[in-house]
């Protein structure tokens, strides 16, 4: 059990694991992720960490196969600038390490963004804490879950 996994058990919602063979010498964990459950690139998401001027970290979850917009996530959050955080940062404040970030069950939970294509989806794919592992779940359960909220993020 993961804290992602522990975290939608608590709260009851309607969730899937999905466990595959995770390779150390991958490029990319979320394209690892697609291959290896032969999904469709659209409904995996990755979980990124940004940080802004006053060090504040925010998530932001949008799909494998797009990239994050910075502009469009600091202006989504109201700050003038965002950076991608570093991975000490990261691990010191979610618990996860890159490649297992899950935006459920974090150590503290952070403002989340979700691009607003997961809005035109039944059912969203993200980390649930480790990898070579995800949780399937619906991206309004991903909202509750997270206090997150849906916004263009992604070009």
């Amino acid at each position: 059990m993961t804290p992602a996994i522990d975290c939608a058990k608590r709260v009851g919602i309607n969730f899937n694991i999905h466990e595959y063979d995770h390779d150390p010498t991958a490029d990319s964990y979320g394209e690892e992720a697609v291959l290896k459950m032969g999904l469709d690139s659209g409904i995996v998401f990755k979980t990124l960490i940004v940080t802004t001027s006053d060090k504040q970290l925010l998530v932001a979850i949008l799909p494998v196969a797009k990239q994050l917009n910075l502009k469009r996530f600091a202006k989504a959050v109201g700050m003038k600038k965002v950076v991608m955080a570093e991975k000490k940062s990261i691990e010191n404040t979610t618990g996860y390490i890159p490649g297992g970030i899950s935006p459920i069950g974090q150590k503290k939970q952070l403002s989340t963004v979700i691009d607003q294509s997961a809005t035109q989806l039944e059912m969203i794919y993200v980390s649930a804490g480790r990898r070579g592992l995800q949780i399937e779940l619906s991206p309004n359960d991903l909202i509750a879950l997270t206090d997150g909220k849906f916004e263009k993020i992604c070009d």
